[in-house]
């Protein structure tokens, strides 16, 4: 009761301070009205994108390096001038996060400047300056760029972080946050040992900063946002999850990544009983979960999680793991058990009986099971008059291997994917300033989290106490 009268004091207030609403919107993303209807749409693409593959091997006899099968990279690798059509990306993506935009229709902004001296007052031609504008950007790095940040990364809405043709890293304190907002894309960068962060003032736009508590050091943290697209970035090391979505977040894509040497590799869901939850849906497709990785591969709570042709080479606990009756859909998936012989299971039931998980939706359908891995199934999948999406089909080790050879970042700095440098030629207008850039590491750093201001910020208190201790665990 308090809970919920608390919450709606803090949208009454926003309604009064629009300051309070941009920084603290409470307007939980509506999900997709038909996931299975995304989730067909996915094999389809999928399936057409081998097609054309095949029939032009057949037809020309030609091993094509540009149509890979994978249906994001062969929209826009194939265009031999892609570096001049940069935001023909944001037309790339497939599932859940297909709707994210990103800064498509939006100036170029060009990272000139690897340093984070200033979370509250950056600097223009810093990634920081960049991520905090109103307007819609497509931010690009000319040169190889590592970029050491103090406190977290607060994006607003409508960016694309572009890292094709330089070797971009991101690490340090906080790491990257999408909180209450929308449209972003991230795109072929490393983001790796990501610490805890805080106590600080961290800048979130160009009219508003606030204090930030200890942040939990995750590579990405997703908070209350929608339309996100994060695709071929390598992510590990990080101090608590590599990528973590709660609290109302839906219309995510995590498609293309690499992921190594971690722990709590993935987390999706605040709790079991955070309801709004219910509402998240996930496409998980094309990545590689590699070497020294144990466990959340994801780990659900809530929500519906599309888990489709990805390759799971390592675990030590599980790869799939949830509470609180996520749906769960895996489909033409590689599991690669490990050598333990009390860890070949994929999934996970976590703390939950198996009289209340029989009946959860977990779906296993065209998966490899390698070195005896198996998935327990339960719910609606092991019905036989579950309707299946029509154009999925047991995928083979082979096609699993095509559609992932180029996880991970591509091109410099990447794991042996031949992407080479970008022109500034035909790039549009370029937003900011600077005077060119370092082909060298920098050693410089940058930033963290926001928190609302003024009355807004005692009801959040109110809001945050009456939060389960269970959140972002």
């Amino acid at each position: 009761m308090l809970y919920g009268t608390c919450i709606v004091l803090i949208c009454l207030l926003g309604s009064f301070f629009s300051l309070g609403s941009a920084v603290f919107n409470l307007t939980f993303p509506i999900p997709h009205p038909n996931p299975e209807h995304v989730v067909q749409d996915v094999q389809r693409r999928v399936n057409e994108s081998i097609s054309r593959r095949q029939t032009l091997q057949i037809s020309q006899k030609d091993q094509s390096s540009c149509l890979t099968g994978n249906p994001i990279d062969d929209c826009w690798k194939c265009d031999p001038d892609w570096a001049n059509n940069r935001q023909r990306l944001a037309d790339c993506a497939i599932g859940f996060g297909q709707y994210a935009l990103g800064g498509k229709g939006g100036e170029y902004y060009i990272v000139t400047d690897s340093s984070d001296d200033d979370a509250v007052t950056p600097k223009p031609g810093t990634l920081r300056y960049a991520v905090i504008q109103e307007q819609p950007l497509w931010i690009v790095f000319p040169g190889n760029m590592h970029i050491k940040l103090k406190q977290e990364l607060i994006f607003n809405s409508f960016k694309t972080l572009d890292g094709r043709g330089a070797n971009v890293h991101i690490t340090g304190g906080g790491c990257i946050t999408l909180q209450y907002i929308s449209n972003v894309i991230i795109h072929n960068i490393h983001i790796h040992h990501c610490v805890q962060s805080g106590e600080a003032n961290v800048r979130s736009s160009p009219t508003h900063y606030g204090w930030r508590t200890e942040s939990d050091g995750d590579g990405i943290s997703i908070f209350g946002s929608k339309d996100l697209w994060i695709d071929h970035c390598s992510l590990s090391h990080c101090k608590d999850g590599l990528i973590d979505a709660v609290m109302g977040s839906t219309g995510i894509t995590i498609s293309n990544n690499f992921f190594s040497h971690h722990n709590e590799v993935m987390l999706l869901g605040h709790s079991d009983d955070y309801l709004p939850d219910s509402g998240m849906q996930v496409t998980i497709a094309f990545n590689h979960f590699g070497e020294k990785l144990v466990q959340r591969m994801p780990r659900c709570r809530r929500g519906y999680i599309h888990v489709v042709n990805n390759d799971f080479t390592q675990w030590e606990m599980y790869a799939i793991g949830g509470s609180g009756n996520p749906t769960i859909n895996s489909q033409g998936n590689r599991y690669t058990a490990p050598s333990n012989p009390n860890a070949k299971e994929v999934t996970k039931r976590v703390d939950t009986e198996e009289g209340e998980w029989k009946g959860w939706n977990w779906r296993s359908d065209g998966d490899i099971l390698v070195n005896g891995a198996f998935f327990v199934a339960s719910g609606e999948g092991l019905e036989v008059k579950y309707e299946k999406a029509y154009s999925v089909e047991p995928k083979n080790a082979a096609l699993i291997d095509l559609l992932v050879m180029h996880s991970g970042v591509l091109g410099v700095g990447g794991r042996g994917n031949n992407l080479g440098m970008w022109t500034t030629n035909g790039a549009a207008t370029v937003f900011g300033s600077g005077n060119g850039y370092d082909d060298d590491y920098s050693d410089d750093s940058v930033g963290q989290k926001l928190v609302p201001s003024c009355l807004v910020a005692l009801f959040c208190l109110c809001f945050l106490y009456l939060i389960p201790p269970a959140f972002m665990s």
